[in-house]
């Protein structure tokens, strides 16, 4: 019996020839990451000395990002911010500054080396596995990465989901995701890695790959990983910061599940507050009144998103009283949709264009005031996360939210394409 790609990350890091779901095992993360927040990395720092360790050991395995509170507006925020800058300068890690969204800027810096395994406290960072590497968000527990080599980890079982079919007219990465959730249920890979595949899967961009895997934990799944194919290396092998001889799953590899789900046909989707598993058909909801739109976060403001908004917004305007906030994922990524003039596009419309940040994603800026509804392509849509839980949050599209800023209400993109 085969092995699958999951297995084998874990076997090479644990320095074994093979492994198998379910072995318990000590394994050297290739990567140990983390972004500034209040009781993240400054708890890790603190507990660091708990554990009698001046320094971490072998830091070009670490990295840190400056993705929250920023721009700082208070005191407290910049404090948060110096410490980690402190931290980073007496351990000699690199320091990612006001990049962009750790996630993001981590694939650009060659975090997400296929093959590699990487630990972070956040579940989003899953979407490394576009690459073909394997990363998981492990919350508190990363103090162990911290203070220890090799850390304690139990192989996964891997769920293999195959998409087929083709994308049609304004339909996206996250429908098809929200699509699967809608399928097998948010609870149907709890735990384990899922592992997507299929000809759909192979036509996407890495953007899209991105927002597939980044969303993993809705399915309940531990992380997500996607065998990278020949247009998938030829970016991540030029980034990587080690060389490891790329991983693919074996034909006769075992699964605890399998799922085959066309596409064909599907429309553009919306997620329906307060549940992030009520997934809808957007057209039952068009015509929906809004306060604003977001397009951003590390699942919705890539250049992908940035470029189909500004298609749809091309030429016409955001409808007046209407907020949309558009965030780029990164610097990198803002450079590229400026030179493509989406953003002279974006705003021309009458977008409010903002440096890459984390912060409109959980309303520390942007912030809905109750009675408020928006339509974003945000991570979550649990009241309170964009500012009062008196508030709702519309997953959708980029290509939806775009639309909707035009009309002032949920709308189908389409017509705009």
């Amino acid at each position: 019996m085969g092995h699958t790609l999951t297995e084998k990350i874990f076997a090479r890091a644990a320095g074994l020839p093979a492994v198998n779901a379910g072995d318990e095992l000590m394994v050297r993360p290739d990567f140990v990451l983390a972004y500034d927040f209040s009781m993240t990395t400054t708890m890790f720092f603190r507990q660091m000395k708990e554990f009698k360790v001046d320094t971490v050991a072998d830091p070009g395995r670490y990295g840190i990002f400056i993705d929250h509170f920023v721009p700082s507006n208070n005191a407290a925020a910049e404090a948060l911010h110096e410490e980690t800058r402190g931290w980073c300068d007496t351990n000699n890690v690199d320091i990612y500054d006001r990049k962009g969204i750790g996630h993001q800027v981590a694939a650009e810096e060659g975090y997400a080396t296929p093959g590699a395994l990487i630990m972070h406290h956040d579940g989003h960072i899953s979407q490394l596995g576009a690459y073909g590497a394997l990363a998981f968000g492990v919350r508190r527990h990363l103090i162990e990465s911290f203070v220890r080599d090799k850390v304690s980890m139990q192989v996964p079982e891997t769920v293999r989901v195959d998409v087929e079919g083709t994308l049609g007219k304004g339909v996206m990465a996250r429908d098809v995701f929200h699509h699967i959730v809608r399928v097998l249920g948010p609870s149907s890979c709890n735990f384990k890695v899922v592992e997507f595949g299929g000809s759909a899967i192979e036509a996407m961009s890495v953007d899209a790959l991105q927002t597939m895997t980044g969303l993993a934990m809705f399915l309940g799944a531990a992380s997500a990983v996607v065998n990278p194919t020949g247009k998938v290396l030829a970016i991540a092998l030029e980034r990587a910061r080690k060389q490891i001889e790329p991983m693919t799953s074996d034909p006769d590899a075992r699964y605890s599940a399998r799922h085959t789900i066309n596409i064909d046909g599907l429309e553009p989707i919306v997620v329906v507050p307060p549940h992030l598993h009520d997934t809808q058909p957007l057209k039952n909801h068009v015509g929906l009144p809004l306060n604003s739109g977001y397009i951003g976060s590390c699942a919705g403001g890539r250049l992908e998103e940035l470029e189909i908004a500004a298609r749809v917004l091309r030429g016409r305007k955001v409808r007046k009283g209407f907020s949309l906030n558009v965030v780029p994922s990164s610097q990198v990524i803002m450079k590229q949709a400026a030179e493509r003039g989406f953003i002279a596009d974006l705003i021309e419309a009458g977008a409010f264009v903002a440096g890459p940040t984390c912060d409109f994603c959980y309303g520390y800026q942007g912030a809905l005031k109750a009675g408020q509804r928006v339509a974003s392509t945000g991570t979550l849509n649990t009241p309170g996360r964009m500012g009062s839980v008196d508030s709702e949050i519309y997953l959708v599209n980029a290509a939806t939210v775009a639309a909707s800023a035009i009309e002032g209400c949920l709308a189908l993109p389409q017509p705009y394409l």
